[in-house]
């Protein structure tokens, strides 16, 4: 499609850089915020710098957070013996939209994928390693996707952590197959949690 002008082009050129927007639907949310006012732009804006200049990785989990340390770490009721590792924020928000895990959790900010090539080196791995060494950890459970990558993970994982007097456990196959831990409803995925199973090889 051509646009006649060059700045709604290049709006349009980077609401579509965003996943799962093609350039139709950016057209239509760059003119929805071209008839905006000139507050409502500015604040639309300052949000995203805020965001970008404020929020941090904590330093412990690996989850996003205003401080060094996000809340869930910083919560005296969790069980800090039970960690859950996930992939990324997304998957910490679905589960604790169950409100059936009360243990800490350990962000990844990914999956081990050499297609994408994505290694371990480029995880949140040796954080983990380091927390097994130095906290009082009992079980780790594997609370990754269902997909060949994340059975290449949670395996790899298991291979590094094993040694260590700790037990390993997965979700229960109520996640189904191939499918992502963020979109499963949250009864599938509470009862996966509690229902949770030791980890095989």
């Amino acid at each position: 499609m051509r646009i006649p002008s060059k700045h709604i082009e290049n709006a349009v050129d980077q609401i579509a850089s965003l996943p799962g927007i093609g350039r139709k639907t950016a057209l239509r949310l760059v003119l929805q915020l071209l008839n905006r006012s000139d507050k409502e732009i500015k604040d639309f804006s300052e949000a995203f710098l805020t965001m970008k200049e404020h929020v941090k990785k904590c330093t412990t989990c690996g989850n996003v957070s205003d401080f060094e340390v996000c809340a869930i770490c910083k919560d005296e009721n969790r069980d800090k013996t039970l960690v859950c590792v996930v992939e990324d924020i997304r998957d910490v928000l679905a589960i604790e939209a169950t409100q059936s895990f009360k243990g800490i959790y350990h962000v990844l900010n990914g999956i081990i994928s050499p297609m994408d090539g994505i290694g371990p080196a480029d995880l949140n791995i040796e954080n983990l390693i380091s927390r097994v060494q130095k906290e009082n950890i009992s079980e780790i459970i594997f609370a990754l996707s269902a997909t060949m990558e994340g059975d290449t993970t949670n395996f790899y994982l298991y291979k590094k952590l094993k040694n260590f007097d700790i037990d390993f456990s997965t979700l229960s196959r109520g996640v189904s197959i191939g499918s992502e831990l963020q979109y499963a409803d949250e009864i599938t995925l509470s009862r996966s949690i509690i229902n949770r199973q030791p980890f095989e090889f």
